[in-house]
């Protein structure tokens, strides 16, 4: 999904500039921080080694910052855990790596010791501990006891991690355009491998509202139809959607392919000229922002000159680039030219959870993924896209999502 499902963080460009949330919840088993292990020197001063492995200590000093792990995997007193969904997330990444493209993208991988086999045989052992381990505090003894931590290096070079997340959104459209649904979706053109660079960009393929129409060289290539121009812009930035028809039937689009440029950020944009304070700044105020001034559309939806195409995929999951299913809450998309495909990581940081009164908390939590998507506006050891699921609460969840963390890779000792 992204570049199959897409972009950053819901966002229009707010991933980039959400505010931390303060915790308010401390993991309640923690281990220290790791502390870097020697490494060995890059071959190339131009190549950037993503992660270094760490060491884990048993004790917490209380000086000391800590590291938080996994507890929701067994629940809480009255509450399940999710067990099923990252044991579900494994199985994808294992179907991923089974794959020659696995193999090929592990080819020339920059950090030494992390290879397709290494990784492929982690999740293996990783998954059958998951299965067979009757409490946290088990699994986290068997972990220590046979994997390596890599701990990436982060923006600033000691592990700092921008986390933001994304959805799969659920929009209403028409297979047919009518007076109310005129906003199309389009499908690849056939002959796309063969346009020109650089390509057209977005006001030359649907005009500067949108409308084109006819007069675009896209004419005849309409997917679907939708009634508002920043539900087709969010499709767009999401990669993929669940589609409920005016006939009642439902169906799903996803990423068929995308013009040669690169993330541009409205939210950005916005707060370059003024229009809204760049701090604080959510998706949900800019959504209400466009609601509010809808002529405003036509001039700042145009900056991101990249235009995405679509293909129809009934049923199909929200799927990553990895090409497999997205887990809610067990996926996460990264630079796929510095981070490895398929691998298992730990995450910590801090993420909005519903609460009393149908309001969002943030609550600070570790969570065992799988790194199984990319996105334009995700590039760097420093950016983490979290992947929320699919709907309305996914999408509150993930508009509001900004902080740093930290972030780990789990490879078996040998």
């Amino acid at each position: 999904m992204r570049k199959t499902l897409a972009l950053a963080s819901l966002s229009l460009g707010i991933a980039l500039v959400h505010t931390i949330w303060p915790a308010v919840a401390q993991v309640p088993t923690t281990i220290p921080l790791p502390v870097p292990l020697p490494t060995q020197p890059s071959t190339s001063p131009e190549l950037q080694i993503p992660l270094e492995p760490v060491e884990i200590s048993n004790t917490c000093t209380p000086v000391s910052t800590c590291l938080g792990w996994d507890e929701q995997i067994f629940g809480s007193p009255g509450k399940s855990g999710d067990r099923k969904a990252l044991l579900a997330a494994i199985d994808n990444s294992l179907s991923y790596l089974a794959r020659d493209s696995a193999i090929a993208a592990y080819k020339d991988y920059p950090v030494p010791g992390i290879t397709h086999d290494r990784v492929r045989r982690s999740l293996l052992r990783f998954r059958q501990l998951v299965a067979t381990a009757k409490s946290a505090s088990q699994l986290r003894a068997a972990i220590q006891r046979e994997f390596v931590f890599y701990k990436s290096v982060g923006n600033d070079g000691k592990g700092t991690v921008k986390f933001t997340a994304y959805y799969e959104p659920i929009y209403q459209a028409s297979r047919v355009k009518t007076s109310i649904y005129k906003y199309p979706l389009y499908r690849l053109p056939p002959n796309f491998d063969q346009w020109a660079k650089p390509h057209p960009k977005r006001i030359d393929l649907e005009g500067k509202d949108g409308l084109l129409g006819d007069k675009s060289q896209l004419r005849g290539l309409e997917l679907l139809w939708f009634r508002d121009r920043l539900d087709a812009y969010m499709v767009h930035i999401q990669g993929s959607a669940q589609i409920r028809l005016t006939n009642g039937k439902t169906t799903s689009v996803g990423y068929a392919g995308g013009t040669d440029y690169p993330w541009t950020s409205i939210g950005k944009e916005l707060a370059k000229d003024g229009k809204l304070p760049l701090e604080g700044l959510t998706m949900p105020r800019l959504i209400s922002y466009f609601r509010q001034n809808p002529l405003e559309l036509n001039n700042y939806l145009p900056r991101w000159e990249r235009f995405v195409f679509f293909k129809e995929v009934p049923g199909r999951k929200a799927t990553g680039s990895t090409n497999v299913p997205v887990t809610p809450e067990r996926s996460i998309a990264t630079d796929k030219s510095l981070m490895p495909h398929g691998a298992l990581a730990l995450i910590n940081g801090s993420f909005p959870y519903p609460a009393a009164g149908g309001k969002l908390q943030p609550r600070t939590v570790s969570r065992f993924v799988l790194d199984q998507d990319t996105g334009s506006a995700i590039k760097g050891p420093g950016r983490v896209d979290y992947f929320m699921g699919t709907g309305q609460l996914a999408g509150d969840r993930a508009g509001i999502t900004g902080g740093n963390g930290s972030l780990y890779y789990l490879l078996l000792k040998k």
